[in-house]
């Protein structure tokens, strides 16, 4: 068949096409001289790290279709205009499109259009891969009542595919209730509750990327975010938005946020991490900060040459008092109160008949009597000192924490052996939190323009408050399932949490839908959900995988994990072996032993190492194609409490996109019994 009536052949042909004008553009960025467009060796900087960050941009990779999806709409235009949907644009040397961007109006039907609702699409078109090659193609005549709706073959294809790697982006798979929130407005705050494998992240991931389309120049200028759980889930959703052209976003821990202040270097017991975490100190640290604060005992004197001026002490009180009243942060006050002094100076001057000016008034600023004043009514804090204060001091402890505390919980608060210095002082990862806070009591945080925080349901009311702080100016994009809170201090509802985030006007999406987790893993996975989250819709699963799920009782734990561990290799994909954490050494024995390498979390797996070694605390966010779950009851006694532990069961069992065997010697937790 001649290649112009074979439309594989057709579309492979504008693929060549495409590939070659991309290829032609990011040549034209890389010839760019300029040499002569530059006033100064700054600016010459700034626009060649602008131009590599272009190439790099428009970087061709070969394993990653350049178009998946193709519109041919029916009135446009012109009519009968068609457009293929990628994962950037791409135009040709006369500056027409060959590809458009996903993330372009045009491109949305593909996302939203329906039998019910065409949008004027007569034809969606959706492409198979394999390793790069075009090798299939799929229509909807969407206008067509003759022809029925199916479920799209290559788009269950695309959602199965085995993971070796880094998570992948979702930009052919986007389902219409995905898509409406990935385009949601910068402007507002959207908290998506998710269950296991409805597609959470990637939806957070790729909202950012949207936004980064639409709004360029904002973001560029303020910044975007992406807050994760831990390093091993940032290095393994590290490559979705450099793959979609997007190289600018920052990615962060918490930890990473607040750390600055303080060397983290010791640990709490889960009472004292909860009670730290609780909104409550964030106005005991507020008492603290402002009890520095003190009203003048005397007038002020300033001499001016042979002139003397006076402000009386109650005139002084007056200053400082107007100051507390307004609130603003502490070191902002103390930089305006040697001003406003200075100023009840300068009228005694004009009233005298001076003509003082500006530059008087800032000489004023700085007489010593007037910095004296300063010193003693509004004393320089400093965070990490004050926070070292509060939990080392009794009596200072006592005189903030009173109507807020009980003398019990300041026991919990307080250090068991004070430190003599910051630089001494074990910081744990929760106190560093509280520096955080009174830092931003002294001095306010940089606000970014958008923030995505994942994973937030296992944040405390003060982690919430650190992360609002990045973004009080801007939006944010929060992510999670309350089912999957595993810390003590886990958020029991999303308006408590965007309360403390700062957002509470923000909309809850929920996503009911799961797309990677087996229906008859998640339907097993979903007994725990009256047990630990009473109330919560469990995620209707649309993928039939029949044998998806083996429960197997052992008395030789560790010999029958290792050897399904090898069954799982023996198909395609990534393997994880998820384990309570105390069981990660054994484990790690025994499969050296059988000569079965592994992975840690965090590592890239590839074609030839495909097995990986997981704790079961670092198992949110990841998945597998297939799971091996080691000794279900150990996950649960790991954790300080039965609800968290039942929390931490519900991720294990939830991470596998295509098989889990579960192995266990111990009798199963019994709330996984059929009810």
């Amino acid at each position: 068949m001649p290649a112009s009536d074979d439309p594989l052949a057709r579309e492979r042909a504008h693929l060549a096409s495409s590939r070659a004008a991309l290829r032609a553009m990011r040549e034209d960025v890389e010839a760019l001289d300029i040499k002569d467009v530059t006033a100064n060796w700054v600016n010459a900087v700034v626009l060649g790290r602008q131009i590599e960050d272009r190439i790099k941009a428009l970087a061709d990779l070969s394993h990653t279709p350049l178009f998946f999806g193709r519109l041919d709409y029916l009135h446009t235009t012109q009519e009968g205009q068609r457009f293929y949907i990628g994962r950037r644009h791409v135009h040709d040397a006369g500056g027409d499109p060959m590809v458009i961007d996903w993330r372009a109006p045009v491109s949305q039907p593909y996302y939203q259009a329906s039998k019910k609702d065409p949008q004027d699409v007569g034809l969606r078109r959706r492409f198979g891969y394999t390793g790069g090659e075009l090798t299939a193609y799929e229509d909807e005549h969407l206008s067509d009542p003759e022809e029925l709706e199916r479920t799209s073959r290559l788009l269950q294809a695309e959602i199965e595919r085995p993971r070796v790697g880094p998570m992948r982006d979702i930009v052919a798979t986007i389902q219409p209730e995905q898509d409406g929130i990935v385009r949601s407005d910068l402007s507002g705050t959207v908290c998506v509750q998710g269950g296991p494998g409805t597609g959470k992240t990637a939806v957070g991931l790729h909202r950012v990327a949207y936004l980064l389309y639409a709004h360029r120049e904002r973001l560029a200028r303020t910044g975007t975010l992406v807050i994760g759980p831990n390093r091993s889930f940032l290095h393994y959703i590290e490559q979705v938005l450099p793959a979609l052209g997007e190289l600018e976003v920052k990615q962060a821990t918490v930890d990473d946020l607040v750390g600055g202040q303080v060397e983290v270097r010791g640990t709490d017991e889960a009472a004292t991490a909860v009670l730290k975490g609780d909104a409550r100190m964030a106005e005991l640290l507020r008492r603290a900060v402002r009890s520095h604060v003190a009203l003048p005992k005397e007038s002020l004197m300033v001499v001016r040459g042979s002139r003397r001026w006076r402000v009386p002490a109650y005139e002084l009180e007056e200053i400082v008092q107007e100051l507390t009243d307004r609130d603003i942060r502490y070191g902002a006050a103390r930089e305006a109160l040697p001003q406003r002094i200075a100023h009840a100076v300068l009228v005694r001057m004009e009233q005298a008949g001076e003509a003082p000016d500006d530059r008087v008034q800032n000489a004023v600023a700085r007489n010593t009597a007037v910095k004296a004043v300063v010193k003693e009514c509004w004393p320089p804090v400093e965070p990490a000192k004050l926070v070292l204060r509060l939990l080392s001091d009794a009596e200072f402890l006592a005189e903030h924490a009173e109507g807020l505390f009980t003398e019990d919980e300041q026991k919990l608060l307080r250090w068991a052996k004070p430190a003599r210095s910051v630089k001494t002082a074990k910081w744990s990862a929760a106190d560093a939190v509280l520096v955080d806070e009174a830092q931003d009591l002294v001095e306010r945080t940089h606000s970014l323009g958008h923030v995505v925080l994942d994973e937030a349901q296992d944040l405390s009311p003060m982690q919430y408050r650190a992360v609002g702080r990045r973004c009080t100016t801007g939006s944010a994009t929060i992510l999670g399932d309350l089912a999957q809170g595993t810390t003590p201090w886990a958020t029991t509802s999303w308006a408590e949490a965007l309360g403390h985030l700062g957002k509470p006007e923000a909309v809850v999406e929920e996503l009911t839908a799961g797309f990677r987790v087996p229906r008859e893993v998640i339907a097993y996975a979903s007994r725990l959900l009256p047990h630990m989250s009473p109330g919560l819709a469990a995620v209707e699963s649309v993928r039939e995988n029949p044998g998806s799920l083996e429960i197997r009782h052992t008395d030789t734990l560790d010999r029958d994990v290792v050897a399904a561990c090898a069954e799982a290799l023996a198909h395609e994909g990534s393997i994880g072996l998820i384990a309570a954490d105390a069981r990660i050494a054994p484990l790690a024995e025994a499969l050296t032993a059988a000569g079965l390498t592994y992975l840690s979390p965090g590592e890239e797996t590839t074609a030839e190492s495909r097995l990986t070694l997981v704790p079961a605390s670092l198992a949110k966010g990841l998945e597998y194609d297939y799971v091996v779950l080691d000794e279900p009851a150990a996950v649960v006694d790991g954790e300080p409490d039965e609800r968290t532990g039942l929390r931490r069961l519900y991720v294990a069992l939830t991470r596998a996109v295509s098989g889990l065997t579960m192995l266990h010697s111990a009798p199963v937790p019994p709330q996984l019994e059929q009810v």
